[in-house]
């Protein structure tokens, strides 16, 4: 891949990518809040400005890392918003709330992607500006189908793990939880041995065409 090709994939992924990862984050924290935990709005975190919870490593470094080698699965991760467990009415089911609203938005930004690329694809004739934009509406939509599927896999941290982390008995829950401090390294291992993306790409090219 020579520099021009690195600088089309960073300016056509980039935005879609940022986005993707922060408005996620935003997604658990307007839930968390309206079911009565203000945490994350204390903390000034209750924004759709994706400056307020980028993550240097996992916002940037990461995602360009995966973007950059040939056939991995894109991967990334913003600061992880806040949630006082003890501000909730009803802690364990507003936890599967909160958990699947990062999800959600994803698949939401997912439609919005492709209802603009419908729009770009019927009013830019311009062949450069057209590719450009189409490229980077794709990549919308492929990232973040990847982020919502990748998150609802049942291991801690991962959002499909605090939802089956809430939905067990406690001391099945307790047992799950433990896993969590060594969750993103056994993410960041499957996609390295491409575990995941024999997983998920199947999943992925189901609910894209599906969406198509």
């Amino acid at each position: 891949m020579d520099i021009d090709q690195i600088i089309y994939k960073i300016a056509t992924w980039g935005i879609p990518v940022l986005f993707a990862i922060t408005l996620h984050e935003f997604a658990h924290g307007w839930v968390a809040n309206k079911r009565g935990d203000s945490t994350a709005k204390m903390l000034g975190r209750l924004t759709m400005n994706p400056v307020k919870h980028i993550d240097p490593i996992g916002t940037v470094l990461v995602p360009l890392i995966f973007l950059l080698l040939p056939g991995s699965l894109l991967f990334g991760w913003a600061k992880p918003i806040p949630v006082n467990t003890r501000n909730l009415k009803k802690p364990r089911e507003d936890m599967i709330y909160i958990a699947i609203a990062g999800p959600l938005s994803n698949l939401l930004m997912a439609i919005m992607w492709f209802l603009l690329m419908h729009l770009i694809h019927s009013t830019i004739s311009d062949p450069a500006l057209h590719k450009g934009f189409l490229d980077m509406t794709t990549a919308g939509v492929v990232f973040n189908l990847i982020l919502m599927i990748l998150n609802l896999f049942p291991i801690p941290p991962l959002d499909g793990g605090k939802v089956l982390s809430n939905l067990l008995p406690l001391k099945m829950s307790l047992a799950l939880d433990k896993i969590e401090p060594y969750g993103f390294f056994i993410v960041l291992g499957l996609i390295y041995m491409g575990v995941l993306n024999a997983v998920l790409s199947p999943i992925i090219r189901a609910v894209f065409n599906t969406i198509m």
